[in-house]
């Protein structure tokens, strides 16, 4: 097997020149979009980043729809970056010790020029980022998806991943309660649904994929998570036992089996593991570890989380390095409305899928924007069939915002919002 990685490895290197070349051709490509709405609309001047909570009022004695839903029940964080042509949004959410260190990097200078600004430290606030490029789109009357080059897919695939809240790590929930959830998302429109394989014993896990796709039927898809934050870290012996037994039974790939710094153990994996699907790449920052991915064969499928890689731009660049190498996109998600930026980014990489994370049955995606449907004009931000999400094709990030409503329920301070113990490992992050 180490001749095999060195093969490979030997070879990738041997035309890493070649690879540079249509690597740099397609960030050629993704950029065009943008230089030229640039150099048409002339300078658009950023003239400040703020950030803001704002509270929409709730039924009497509403709770959150999901335990991962954290805060005030009708509470959301908003970035906003004014322009001399109009305001941008993201909902990613942002601190105001990050605007505060964004604002004499922007403040005064071109909207257009996002690359340069990622160098001078956009690339650590991912919200501010998200909320320029929808500032973009609203100028160019145009989705992000259509700015970024690429595939500009109509509709991405897309899956959920659940959790099971205070279930010991799943071990005090049975597959067959599991698997309850199936005939819910499918009657949504969804054919596709993650889980962590977190149990003591994972050939609980192996079971649970097993129900799953029993209750799912033909087409239907399982995926595992190994989350090796909450459950610990597996030796290459235990990750190969269970990747062969969840080929056996059907799952469709394993996520993170190993140390996310060990790039030739899941390489192996993908070679022995009896056919499994091998992902990761949740944790990186910026490109380099990707391009480790590439050169170790470490994963069959890439998957960037926009607030880790450092946003927007930076995801589309490691979807270019995935295309150049015949790899397979499938980002990492949130829900809710901070869900916006990632179709539109997956659309534009021709994303194999993209996640919905982390919900809690019986919670349902929409179940998570209905709080806030208010600022949206009343419009369910995303649309579901057959197992795909229609790409919002409104300008900028997609989402209909009434700015007359940010300024209607906009409050006073930034509530914390800390994880619940629950959710603190592979969870999507609070809204």
């Amino acid at each position: 097997m180490s001749e095999f990685l060195n093969f490979n490895r030997r070879n990738l290197i041997g035309v890493t020149g070649a690879g540079a070349g249509l690597m740099a051709a397609g960030m050629a490509e993704a950029a065009a979009p943008v230089r030229k709405l640039g150099a048409e609309a002339g300078k658009v001047t950023i003239k400040s980043v703020i950030t803001f909570d704002v509270v929409v009022p709730q039924p009497p004695g509403v709770r959150p729809p999901s335990a991962s839903v954290v805060g005030t029940p009708g509470r959301i964080n908003v970035t906003c970056v004014e322009t001399t042509a109009g305001n941008g949004y993201s909902f990613l959410g942002s601190t105001a010790e990050q605007v505060a260190a964004a604002q004499p990097v922007l403040a005064g200078n071109d909207l257009f020029h996002i690359e340069m600004y990622l160098k001078a430290g956009l690339i650590n606030w991912g919200a501010i980022e998200e909320a320029m490029w929808d500032a973009i789109g609203r100028i160019a009357g145009q989705p992000v998806s259509r700015l970024l080059g690429g595939a500009t897919l109509p509709t991405v695939p897309v899956y959920i991943t659940y959790t099971w809240p205070n279930s010991n790590r799943q071990n005090d929930v049975t597959p067959k309660r599991q698997a309850e959830q199936v005939p819910i998302i499918k009657a949504a429109g969804f054919n596709a649904m993650k889980i962590q394989i977190m149990r003591d014993d994972f050939h609980g896990d192996v079971d649970a994929c097993g129900e799953i796709l029993a209750a799912g039927g033909p087409g239907f898809r399982v995926m595992v998570d190994r989350t090796a934050n909450a459950a610990g870290l597996w030796a290459y012996d235990q990750a190969l036992a269970a990747a062969q037994a969840l080929s056996k039974v059907g799952c469709y790939w394993l996520e993170e089996p190993l140390a996310r710094d060990d790039y030739e153990g899941p390489a192996r994996l993908r070679k022995e593991g009896g056919g499994v699907i091998i992902t990761g790449g949740e944790g990186y920052h910026g490109l380099e570890p990707y391009k480790q991915c590439v050169l170790h064969g470490t994963y069959d499928i890439l998957q960037p989380e926009i607030r880790q890689v450092a946003g927007i731009f930076t995801a589309r660049k490691v979807g270019v390095l995935a295309e150049t190498w015949g790899l397979r996109m499938a980002p990492h998600g949130t829900s809710g409305l901070a869900w916006a930026g990632r179709i539109q980014v997956s659309a534009a990489m021709g994303s194999h899928m993209q996640e919905i994370a982390v919900l809690n049955p019986p919670t349902m995606p929409d179940d998570l924007c209905r709080p806030f449907l208010p600022l949206l004009h009343g419009e369910q931000p995303f649309k579901y069939v057959d197992g795909a999400c229609i790409v919002p094709q409104k300008p900028g990030l997609g989402l209909n915002i009434d700015e007359t409503a940010l300024k209607r329920y906009r409050v006073i301070g930034l509530e914390v919002r800390n994880r619940r113990p629950q959710q603190q490992q592979g969870a999507a992050p609070a809204q």
